[in-house]
Protein backbone atom coordinates (compact mmCIF):
# COMPACT_ATOMS: atom_id res chain seq x y z
CA UNK A 1 0.00 0.00 0.00
CA UNK A 2 2.72 2.31 0.67
CA UNK A 3 3.99 1.84 -2.74
CA UNK A 4 0.70 2.96 -4.19
CA UNK A 5 0.99 6.16 -2.03
CA UNK A 6 3.94 6.87 -3.12
CA UNK A 7 3.69 6.63 -6.48
CA UNK A 8 0.69 8.56 -6.22
CA UNK A 9 2.20 11.54 -4.48
CA UNK A 10 4.81 11.60 -6.98
CA UNK A 11 2.67 11.97 -9.54
CA UNK A 12 0.65 14.80 -7.48
CA UNK A 13 3.82 16.62 -6.84
CA UNK A 14 4.63 16.45 -11.10
CA UNK A 15 0.69 18.07 -11.80
CA UNK A 16 1.51 20.59 -9.23
CA UNK A 17 4.70 21.51 -10.78
CA UNK A 18 2.71 21.62 -14.31
CA UNK A 19 0.01 23.24 -13.53
CA UNK A 20 2.16 26.00 -12.04
CA UNK A 21 4.14 26.02 -14.85
CA UNK A 22 0.41 26.40 -16.85
CA UNK A 23 -0.07 29.63 -14.52
CA UNK A 24 -3.10 27.96 -12.81
CA UNK A 25 -3.79 27.17 -9.49
CA UNK A 26 -2.06 23.88 -8.26
CA UNK A 27 -3.76 23.97 -4.39
CA UNK A 28 -5.48 20.68 -4.45
CA UNK A 29 -2.27 18.95 -6.19
CA UNK A 30 -0.43 20.62 -3.40
CA UNK A 31 -2.36 18.77 -1.24
CA UNK A 32 -3.02 15.88 -2.55
CA UNK A 33 0.87 15.30 -2.94
CA UNK A 34 1.94 16.20 0.80
CA UNK A 35 -1.42 14.36 2.54
CA UNK A 36 -0.53 11.50 0.38
CA UNK A 37 3.15 11.62 1.33
CA UNK A 38 1.90 11.46 4.81
CA UNK A 39 0.06 8.33 4.07
CA UNK A 40 3.50 6.53 2.64
CA UNK A 41 4.66 7.13 6.08
CA UNK A 42 1.80 6.03 7.50
CA UNK A 43 1.18 2.63 5.78
CA UNK A 44 5.55 2.20 5.88
CA UNK A 45 5.47 2.29 9.91
CA UNK A 46 2.26 -0.33 9.92
CA UNK A 47 3.96 -2.50 8.14
CA UNK A 48 6.93 -2.36 10.07
CA UNK A 49 4.19 -2.80 13.06
CA UNK A 50 3.48 -5.43 11.47
CA UNK A 51 6.68 -6.94 11.32
CA UNK A 52 6.86 -6.62 15.05
CA UNK A 53 4.11 -8.12 16.19
CA UNK A 54 4.50 -11.35 14.04
CA UNK A 55 8.78 -11.24 15.63
CA UNK A 56 10.05 -11.20 11.78
CA UNK A 57 12.92 -9.83 13.07
CA UNK A 58 15.42 -10.30 9.71
CA UNK A 59 12.26 -8.33 7.60
CA UNK A 60 13.08 -5.06 9.81
CA UNK A 61 16.80 -5.99 9.84
CA UNK A 62 16.65 -5.87 6.20
CA UNK A 63 14.27 -3.29 5.04
CA UNK A 64 13.82 -0.25 7.92
CA UNK A 65 17.62 0.52 7.71
CA UNK A 66 17.20 0.97 3.84
CA UNK A 67 13.89 2.35 3.65
CA UNK A 68 14.01 4.79 6.09
CA UNK A 69 17.29 7.10 4.07
CA UNK A 70 14.27 7.21 0.87
CA UNK A 71 11.81 7.78 3.02
CA UNK A 72 14.02 10.73 4.62
CA UNK A 73 14.70 11.68 0.92
CA UNK A 74 11.59 11.21 -0.64
CA UNK A 75 9.62 13.89 2.28
CA UNK A 76 12.39 16.26 1.57
CA UNK A 77 12.07 16.35 -1.63
CA UNK A 78 8.06 16.46 -1.58
CA UNK A 79 8.17 19.68 0.64
CA UNK A 80 10.50 20.87 -1.59
CA UNK A 81 8.59 20.58 -4.89
CA UNK A 82 5.26 20.89 -3.27
CA UNK A 83 7.03 24.79 -1.60
CA UNK A 84 7.98 25.48 -4.70
CA UNK A 85 4.82 26.84 -5.86
CA UNK A 86 4.15 28.83 -2.87
CA UNK A 87 7.37 30.57 -2.57
CA UNK A 88 7.95 31.46 -6.68
CA UNK A 89 5.85 32.94 -9.01
CA UNK A 90 5.96 31.83 -12.79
Amino acid sequence: MWMIFGLCAIVAALLNLIFWLLEKEPKWFRFLSLSLTALTLCAMYSMDAQWVIKEDWSALMDVVPTMSRYLWGMVIASIAINSITLIKRP
